[in-house]
This record gives C-alpha cells, sequence and structure tokens, in this order.
C-alpha cells in the first residue's frame, strides 16, 4: 500500500498491530507455561483472554474502515518473541527465569502502549471518535498489564532472582 495520506498510514499500522496481537497468543501459552510463580503464569493467562478482545476490537475497527482484517508481518514483536523464546531456552534458576519472562513481557507491553497511542492519535486526527475510545481501552488494559508485571517483578521475583545461585 501506498501512504499517501494519514489514513494509509493507519490502515497499514492497524496491520502491523494485528499480526503483533496474534503472534502474542500464540506467545503467551509458552510464557505461561514456562513460568515457575503462579502468580506470573496467572497473568500470562489473564493476558492473553484479554489479547483476544484487543483482536477482536482490531477486527471491529477494520470493520468500521470498511477494510478486511488481515495482518502485515509485524517485525518488532516477532524480534521481540524470538529473544524471549531464547531466554526461555536457557538453563535457569526458576525466579531468574520468571524474571527473564517478565523482561520479555514488558518488552512486548512497551511495544504495544506506543504502538496503540500511536494509533489513538491517529483516530483522532481523522475524527474516528469511536475507533479511538476502542483503542484506548486497548491501550489502557496493555499499561494495566505492564503495572501488574512491574509489581510483580517488585513484590519478590526479582528479589528471588537476587538471592538464586
Amino acid at each position: 500500500m501506498k501512504l499517501n495520506s494519514l489514513r494509509d498510514l493507519y490502515i497499514t499500522e492497524l496491520k502491523d498491530l494485528y499480526d503483533a496481537e496474534n503472534r502474542i497468543i500464540k506467545a503467551l501459552p509458552k510464557m505461561a507455561e514456562a513460568a515457575n510463580s503462579p502468580d506470573l503464569r496467572c497473568a500470562f493467562e489473564e493476558h492473553l483472554q484479554q489479547t483476544r478482545d484487543h483482536v477482536s476490537r482490531l477486527e471491529q475497527v477494520f470493520q468500521k474502515l470498511d477494510e478486511t482484517a488481515k495482518g502485515e508481518k509485524c517485525k518488532g514483536i516477532a524480534g521481540i518473541i524470538d529473544k524471549g523464546e531464547d531466554l526461555m531456552d536457557e538453563d535457569a534458576a526458576p525466579a531468574v527465569g520468571d524474571a527473564a519472562l517478565i523482561a520479555s513481557a514488558q518488552r512486548v507491553e512497551h511495544y504495544e502502549i506506543a504502538a496503540y497511542g500511536t494509533l489513538r492519535t491517529f483516530a483522532r486526527r481523522l475524527g474516528f471518535s469511536d475507533q479511538e475510545a476502542l483503542l484506548n481501552q486497548t491501550l489502557q488494559e496493555e499499561g494495566a498489564a505492564d503495572k501488574k508485571l512491574t509489581g510483580l517483578a517488585e513484590s519478590y521475583i526479582n528479589e528471588s532472582a537476587k538471592s538464586a545461585r
């Protein structure tokens, strides 16, 4: 697609994010399985359902634009997930493995926060207030997920990782 307008860029970025969310849906069960902390496992499982809702919202946005909901390879998330998978393959003490999972998950969250924030702004500029609201709802959930991960890291996981041998 040629980028002749903000709308063209908006649709291109939506496709990138749609692919990212679908890649995350595939990665989260692996992350949950690799988690040693029951709290972390639960956080990943809860976020999996939220991520399915995020995909549904993106599909609503595509529908409102009369566009087919399809992704274009999101190289950014693909790289972040690959790095996370490499960390999961490492031989690590349980708490260190959980700290690595949190680090990987937060990289994903920060990518999504940036993407949803940008798309929300584009929707606002384009006068798509209904789409802006959908994107903002997801943006708020991504921020909350990031805070939850920080809370888990700071409450005991990083301290346990620091003490691991």
